[in-house]
């Protein structure tokens, strides 16, 4: 496979020629989305080579049983699987009752365009058949952003050196199996089929869950460019049905068929009316036609890059990289909706199922806080806010009580489903970003009324689980947290991980701080919160006890924090004394290799040094970094973005580049050869912090958003925007100066190397 084929541009995805060993990690590269569905990029027509068919609804999921051997105390009871959804976008093609597959016909001038300024899938062929016959084809398909439960695709057919007849048979297929199914399991149960002039209905449950879905088809037909009606058969079965429009068509002409698909589902309609709300849906949308809906995708497209988008001159990969990054995260999650959340594949594959992990609250949130408006990330905790009964309950599984909270490692609707013990019971450090979302987000918004409203039950409630969670050492004298798994997954069952047990003791402190203020200025909320949570001043002295009191490995010879207690017992060899046959080792060594070595999958001690970097001096920073880096494999997807952000925080450009186009392109170039089951979604956000962060040096501490600009030697330029507290700031950075210009009605307050600068109502710096 060629891991190397995207063609650079600054605005498009591009591959130009038919490779079929290419099909399955250009489904993923190319999907679409509109943050309540989305799809790979399956070929609209029969394809009968290796394909990885999806498409996916935002919240529909299903509880596949977990399975675990004799000790079960705790075991979550389902693992979550996005489910497939049933596929609207066939359509077959006959050409004088020769079926069109690419995998059997010679395919000559292919191309395909993700064009991500306008936000539409594009594809054009020449296929040539058996009998010589050859047509050309063309087809354009987008998920419409102002109308989320609709997509919509023109395919043209025209016959280049013959006259005949075309066939096209539009079709809806519920019988769809997920590709991570156990044992080809069917998770839909198949409700009404129902067709009308030019339209048809399918109307599904899910098994267990019982989401309700109605997947809908509407067709239109056009010869050069004007409306025909035809005629058409009616096929059904048990699980799809299709419509057949035959014409006869000159050489030359163009045979074009509309169409419109939807999904409308229980989640946002009563069951009884899914069918009649697909229906209104897809009638608008016909009478909107493709052509306007095509307009208002590249208006609503627009309105996005106007804040989101990123120019990078003098580097076109690196230029198509961030926007591709920006484009998908967009793709993904619109903040519409706070029910929703941010799978680390999207829907753009169903590794994960789909579900939401701790990358939303650690990298996300800054994102979608800066390029989007703040309620947008309040969506995003008021997700968590909404289901702290189920993070309640959680532990109590697990011996926990009186209220303190685990939010689940991975989940659908707020309880635990994913079943490895290792990352279930361990991995419990996705309990504090939790709370440093909520940090994250009264910091740069200054909406400090979140946390009364909402967010003081949530950290309470994780205050009180580290609470329970540490241990007092008496050979230490101080407070330990025992048999945890950090973000680094390549160390399992550690004690003292550095990482948690700063987290935790950041996180008592910071519900302290947060308690006194409450009771200083919002007594009524204060007294409210205290009441419902049943919060004592005993459990308050505990909270100041183990924050005061906890342990942290350390080594005096290194002078660093140890990832955990005994990492110095490891072999420390670098890895670039690793032979390259053997990477990556998840993929080389077994397991309890891997757990004996000192190699790091992603960015640990050096994850808490980027969430708390004003807690340490530069100097620390870099001794952590020059100890650690070389330990690092990055076979996570979420590493290179920490190690760029610190690297360019120590003056390390060069490093930081290389880093920066490792998280950039770790799709369009498929370092880790494993697109083709999706793309990394929450780790396109860190991409975006590697240049809002890294090069751009923007931090906000201290309620002071600051900037400490660089750039890379490889580019000449850079620039971009960010949504400050209602305000637009646009950064331009070169080789010689760096402006600051206040695109708002608003002064905002700034920081330049240190420096405070009032920038006034459309006012520019140069520094």
């Amino acid at each position: 496979m060629n891991q190397n084929y995207i063609i650079p541009n600054e605005w498009s995805i591009i591959e130009e020629g038919f490779h079929k060993e290419n099909i399955t990690t250009s489904e993923s590269i190319f999907s679409i989305g509109n943050g309540a569905m989305g799809q790979r990029a399956n070929f609209e027509e029969t394809y009968t080579g290796e394909t990885f068919q999806g498409s996916y609804i935002g919240g529909i999921y299903y509880p596949d049983k977990t399975r675990v051997g004799w000790w079960k105390n705790g075991y979550p009871k389902y693992f979550a699987k996005v489910l497939n959804a049933p596929n609207w976008i066939g359509i077959d093609i006959k050409i004088d009752n020769q079926l069109l597959d690419l995998a059997k016909c010679k395919v000559l001038n292919y191309r395909r365009e993700l064009n991500m300024k306008d936000g539409i899938l594009i594809r054009s062929f020449t296929a040539k058949f058996s009998d010589e016959k050859k047509i050309e084809v063309e087809a354009y398909r987008f998920l419409s952003l102002d109308f989320n439960e609709v997509g919509a695709i023109k395919y043209s057919v025209t016959p280049i050196n013959f006259s005949g007849e075309i066939e096209f048979i539009p079709y809806l297929d519920a019988g769809i199996v997920n590709e991570d199914s156990n044992y080809d399991e069917f998770f839909w149960e198949i409700l009404q089929i129902e067709e009308e002039e030019t339209e048809a209905y399918i109307l599904s449950k899910t098994f267990k869950t019982e989401f309700h879905v109605c997947t809908g088809m509407k067709i239109e037909l056009a010869l050069n460019d004007y409306e025909i009606n035809l005629d058409k058969e009616t096929e059904k079965t048990e699980k799809n049905i299709s419509f057949k429009y035959k014409t006869n068509i000159k050489q030359g002409d163009t045979f074009t068929i509309y169409k419109y698909g939807s999904y409308t589902q229980s989640m946002n309609h009563p069951k009884a009316e899914l069918i009649f709300a697909a229906e209104k849906v897809l009638q608008k949308a016909a009478i909107i036609g493709f052509d306007n809906l095509l307009d208002k995708q590249r208006f609503a497209w627009a309105k996005i890059w106007k804040t989101a988008d990123i120019i990078i001159e003098g580097d076109l990969k690196a230029q198509q990289a961030i926007r591709f990054n920006i484009f998908q995260l967009n793709q993904t999650y619109s903040g519409k909706d706070s029910r929703l959340n941010i799978g680390p594949k999207g829907f753009t594959g169903e590794k994960y199922g789909g579900s939401t992990y701790w990358d939303t609250e650690a990298y996300c949130i800054p994102f979608y806080m800066s390029t989007k408006d703040k309620n947008v990330a309040k969506n995003l905790l008021l997700y968590r806010y909404n289901q702290l009964d189920k993070a309640i309950k959680n532990p109590e599984l697990l011996g926990f009580n009186g209220g303190a909270a685990l939010y689940p490692m991975v989940t659908m609707n707020g309880e635990e489903c994913h079943n490895e013990w290792e990352i279930t019971f361990e991995e419990i450090h996705r309990n504090g970003s939790m709370i440093y979302a909520i940090y994250n987000y009264v910091n740069y918004s200054g909406d400090y009324s979140y946390i009364p409203e909402f967010g003081m039950e949530v950290i309470i409630a994780i205050a009180r689980f580290w609470c329970q969670r540490a241990t007092f050492s008496s050979d230490k004298e101080r407070y330990v947290i025992l048999g945890v798994t950090g973000p680094n997954e390549y160390e399992n069952n550690v004690n003292n991980n550095w990482y948690t047990n700063y987290l935790a003791k950041w996180c008592i402190e910071y519900t302290l701080e947060n308690l006194g203020y409450l009771k200083d200025k919002f007594q009524s909320d204060y007294n409210r919160i205290i009441s419902k949570t049943n919060l004592n001043e005993q459990e308050i002295k505990e909270m100041q006890t183990i924050a005061t009191s906890m342990y942290f490995p350390y080594s005096e010879k290194n002078e660093v924090f140890l990832q955990q207690d005994g990492f110095l017992d490891k072999e420390l060899i670098p890895v670039s004394e690793l032979d390259s046959s053997q990477r990556p080792i998840n993929q080389k060594w077994s397991w309890d290799r891997i757990l004996r070595s000192p190699y790091i999958k992603q960015a640990d001690v050096l994850q808490g040094i980027y969430f708390f970097e004003n807690h340490f001096e530069n100097h620390l920073i870099k001794d952590h970094f020059d100890f650690y880096e070389p330990l690092t494999v990055h076979e996570s997807s979420l590493s290179p973005c920490v190690h760029s952000i610190l690297a360019s925080k120590i003056n390390r450009i060069d490093k930081a580049y290389e880093m920066y186009l490792q998280t950039a392109r770790l799709d369009l170039d498929d370092y880790n050869q494993e697109v083709h089951e999706g793309l990394h979604i929450t780790s396109m956000a860190g991409t975006w912090l590697s240049i809002v962060q890294g090069f751009g040096g923007m931090r906000n501490f201290d309620n002071r958003l600051s900037f400490n600009p660089q750039i890379p030697s490889q580019w000449e330029s850079y620039s971009f925007k960010i949504n400050y507290r209602g305000n637009t700031l646009k950064v331009y950075k070169n080789h010689k100066t760096c402006e600051f210009i206040n695109e708002s009605d608003n002064p905002i307050d700034i920081y330049i190397n240190n420096k405070k600068i009032t920038l006034s109502q459309q006012m520019k710096v140069k520094i």
